[in-house]
């Protein structure tokens, strides 16, 4: 980076639109499902034909006051939803229902970091809207329309100028992720477009107050793509002002093919939407009743999760931060702990096994093949020496496989460990003896090869003896 540009210093606002895991619509009844044939999910309201009227789904509501109360927002008693007039071709009416003058929920914040501490990005207001339809351009010459996800419900969420990064931006959008599948409000997924996200971006000198010229853009799909649009579009911006240039506040598209943003239109003001309260729908009220009832269905986040696994389980905060990034792989290894006893026997595999197989496999905690029961035996098993960790392992993997039980595996396949102390004892002379030269040298001093001693006694016995029977038999033949 030149010198010039180490002197600017970028602003970014994030909009982004999370869509809700609700089974109905916003507005009407239609099914929500994803991957149905165009245009099957849809109905009179959804399409606004004439004298269709919508109906707010209470679901949407509640779980609007969910992620407010999450990022400690106001909450509206009263808020009013409009209609936003603007013309897309998969918006079939003209016009999508929003909230604008009045929102659900207004001034909270999200507490990020992205490696240089934490830091508050304020929040102006989460609000409710529909989505629009979809258009279909790769069938042939022609554009299709299908409109399935009219109505669908989101819940827009619109940050203050407060983000400095590129990383900043990514970890923002982490957190969010994580709060609204904590909630179990949404499924987070960026690729499928459950959360979407627009950057307003902007660069001025630093040290300067007022806000340089924004521009938006849209169209990114992972984390690593909203880091990769601010970067170039901050360096785009640097570069126009510093050629003498100006920046035209509009709507930019990101190519994550050429890593570049394109021209898409100007950017729309409030005013160009001729927002008004939409005259088919009463205001949204939230009373007292609601909004306890709201708070109590509230889970335990994952700070709080992380800092109760430290004081309650004593495992190390890394473990503890690792196990609560998702809320379901936190109610997994509590699970495990409450079968087995053994928090940090939980901790090892589920951070260690568990998780390996899921990147390996592909697979969601949620549908682990290994359920939290299932491997609770298993540490059970080795807690209560029946089985070594070595043969554990093996266990797991055929756990994996055939769906069996720790117990029934290893009695099936006779793998129970050797503890009976004649029968170790027979085997570590027999080492002993094919190995006289290393005897020498351990009794000489060079006591390393106990090691070697051990590998080989367990190597005999094919894993399944007793580790702690081992180690002590030998050391008193040694010894002896």
């Amino acid at each position: 980076m030149s010198a010039n540009a180490m002197s600017y210093e970028v602003v970014v606002g994030l909009e982004v639109h999370c869509q809700l895991n609700t089974q109905s619509k916003a507005f009407c009844s239609c099914s929500t499902e994803f991957g149905k044939p165009a245009n099957t999910n849809v109905c009179p309201v959804c399409l606004a034909l004439p004298g269709a009227l919508p109906v707010l789904n209470r679901r949407v509501v509640e779980d609007a006051v969910k992620l407010g109360l999450a990022t400690e927002c106001e909450i509206a008693p009263r808020s009013v939803m409009a209609r936003k007039n603007y013309f897309y071709p998969d918006l079939p009416k003209g016009y999508q229902i929003s909230q604008f003058e009045e929102p659900i929920c207004s001034e909270g914040l999200i507490s990020v970091d992205a490696g240089e501490g934490c830091r508050d990005i304020r929040l102006i207001r989460i609000h409710i809207e529909e989505d629009a339809g979809k258009s279909i351009h790769d069938i042939g010459d022609d554009t299709f329309i299908d409109a399935n996800r009219c109505g669908v419900p989101l819940l827009e969420i619109v940050s203050y100028p407060d983000i400095r990064t590129s990383a900043e931006a990514s970890a923002y959008l982490q957190k969010l992720r994580q709060i609204v599948k904590y909630l179990g409000i949404s499924d987070g997924n960026m690729e499928e477009g459950s959360l979407r996200c627009d950057a307003n971006i902007s660069v001025r000198k630093k040290g300067e107050t007022e806000y340089g010229t924004r521009t938006e853009v849209k169209n990114m799909n992972s984390f690593k793509s909203v880091e990769k649009a601010i970067e170039f579009e901050a360096k785009r911006h640097i570069e126009v002002l510093e050629s003498g240039g100006t920046i035209f506040q509009e709507t930019r598209l990101w190519d994550a093919d050429k890593l570049e943003t394109r021209s898409m239109r100007g950017k729309e003001f409030a005013h160009d939407y001729r927002y008004f309260p939409d005259p088919d729908l009463v205001p949204v009220c939230v009373d007292n009743e609601m909004l306890e009832a709201v708070r109590s269905e509230l889970p335990e986040f994952p700070e709080a999760r992380a800092e109760r696994f430290v004081r309650e389980y004593g495992i190390p905060a890394y473990d503890a931060g690792v196990l609560t990034v998702e809320r379901e792989l936190a109610d997994y290894f509590e699970a495990v702990v409450k079968g087995c006893g053994d928090p940090k026997s939980a901790s090892n595999w589920v951070m260690g096994e568990v998780l390996r197989t899921i990147k390996e496999k592909s697979l969601q905690i949620t549908s682990y093949p290994i359920e939290a029961q299932r491997l609770a035996g298993l540490l059970g098993m080795i807690r209560a020496a029946e089985i070594s960790t070595t043969i554990a392992k093996q266990v797991f993997d055929k756990m994996l496989e055939s769906g069996l039980g720790a117990a029934e595996i290893v009695e099936r396949e006779g793998l129970k460990q050797v503890s009976d102390t004649s029968e170790i004892e027979k085997v570590v002379r027999a080492i002993l003896d094919e190995n006289a030269d290393q005897v020498e040298q351990y009794r000489a001093g060079k006591t390393k090869v106990f090691g070697f001693f051990v590998g080989q006694c367990m190597k005999a016995m094919k894993g399944k003896a007793n580790p702690a029977v081992v180690n002590d038999i030998l050391k008193g033949v040694l010894d002896s």
